[in-house]
């Protein structure tokens, strides 16, 4: 009789990280930490910690949930130097503005700093936030008093000068505070720019925050935006995209008081082999809180667009109004677009709806124009300006109407 012996073969645990990736950001980063002298025991374990998570996950891949659509991959993992982002501002009366260094002995900050994001929020695999707290020196930080109002708009240039080049915005605004803040993102060459915005809004607060991103054709841009909002405050967040080779805008309101406003609204214009991704989640924690996502993508040449958006809204959240709308417009077959709106909602009395469009021009009113005798490319223009300022219609501020409708013009005669 003979005897069999089975193998067994125990196999690895399969993962969506390639710890690999990050060695050349690791690079950078030991190159960067040389110049790090005398920083504080808190920051340096936070550092410390970001490093293990940076190590050990890689950046991110197309093989995660909140990725799958967009690969930085190919453009960033030969990046072994860190770069610089140069801030520049004009002082708002009655606003504390200062650098993150001349601010990181305030308890706030250190708190704000140290706080940690869940990685099971949905679209929030945090790693590059991580990278963020790797390379964290430049940024500013913008506090406001209670019961001030600015007057005048605190205008941000942010320049990136090569390399991975890292900032932190960190913006407090105290109870029925009022602040518009609007950053201008350029540079020239090839960089990799990677922002983190950290917004803390106290009960009655408004904040007005706009983002022009038209860095160059050959950069990277990554950006993170975390806001937290109070009772009756209200975050209204603009974002206008035509520059770099990739981008991605990752945007999370978190309203943790009753009757708090989040406005989301977003316009990219894609053009060659330009890659856009827009990805939201508002999650509604109290209840009579109300949001709205209003997204406009036109799609030329090959260029990929990518929308995922969610609205979470836990149990608490009663009477919550949820709105969320993505449209596309694409002028080429060669262009594509991927969408993905989705609500959670563990509340019974809600308000909630999303939807997403993607299609072409309408031949219809293009040939009403023309048979008019208005010349086919401004017949054009025409049609995708109207279907762009659809974005804009919920833009308080007729002043940032304005610049947002000519940076479109622009971008079509361009």
């Amino acid at each position: 009789m003979t005897t069999q012996t089975a193998t067994i073969t125990t196999l690895e645990p399969r993962t969506p990280y390639q710890p690999e990736t990050a060695n050349g950001v690791l690079a950078a980063y030991d190159g960067f930490s040389d110049t790090l002298l005398h920083e504080p025991d808190w920051l340096a374990a936070c550092r410390d910690k970001s490093r293990d998570v940076v190590a050990r996950r890689g950046l991110p891949t197309a093989k995660l949930e909140g990725w799958k659509y967009t690969n930085i991959l190919p453009l960033v993992k030969t990046i072994n130097q860190s770069g610089t982002v140069k801030i520049t501002h004009k002082e708002g009366h009655g606003i504390v503005v200062n650098s993150l260094a001349g601010m990181l002995g305030e308890d706030w900050v250190q708190q704000a700093i140290s706080a940690p994001l869940s990685d099971k929020e949905y679209n929030a695999e945090n790693t590059l936030w991580h990278l963020g707290n790797l390379f964290l020196r430049d940024g500013l930080v913008i506090d406001v008093p209670a019961n001030t109002e600015a007057k005048t708009p605190l205008d941000l240039t942010m320049v990136a000068d090569g390399g991975l080049a890292n900032a932190r915005l960190i913006i407090r605004l105290g109870a029925n505070a009022r602040l518009t803040v609007i950053e201008h993102h350029t540079g020239t060459g090839s960089y990799w720019k990677n922002i983190q915005t950290q917004i803390i809004l106290a009960d009655g607060a408004h904040l007005t925050h706009v983002r022009y991103q038209e860095d160059s054709e050959q950069a990277v841009h990554t950006q993170l935006t975390h806001s937290v909002l109070g009772k009756d405050s209200g975050y209204e967040g603009i974002v206008f995209s035509t520059g770099a080779r990739l981008f991605r805008n990752q945007l999370h309101g978190v309203m943790n008081g009753a009757g708090a406003v989040c406005s989301l609204s977003a316009v990219n214009l894609l053009t060659g082999q330009q890659h856009g991704d827009t990805t939201i989640l508002v999650d509604h924690m109290a209840p009579n809180g109300n949001s709205n996502q209003n997204i406009r993508t036109v799609l030329d040449g090959t260029a990929h667009g990518v929308f995922q958006g969610k609205v979470h809204v836990h149990q608490p959240a009663q009477k919550t109004d949820g709105y969320q709308l993505s449209k596309s417009l694409i002028l080429n077959e060669g262009a594509e677009m991927d969408t993905k709106p989705e609500l959670e909602i563990y509340a019974d009395d809600v308000k909630c709806s999303h939807g997403a469009t993607t299609g072409q021009l309408d031949e219809g009113p293009l040939f009403y124009m023309r048979a008019r005798g208005i010349p086919e490319a401004q017949a054009r223009a025409l049609l995708i300006e109207a279907f762009v300022d659809e974005a804009f219609d919920r833009v308080a501020d007729e002043t940032i109407q304005s610049v947002l409708k000519d940076k479109v013009k622009a971008w079509l005669v361009s």
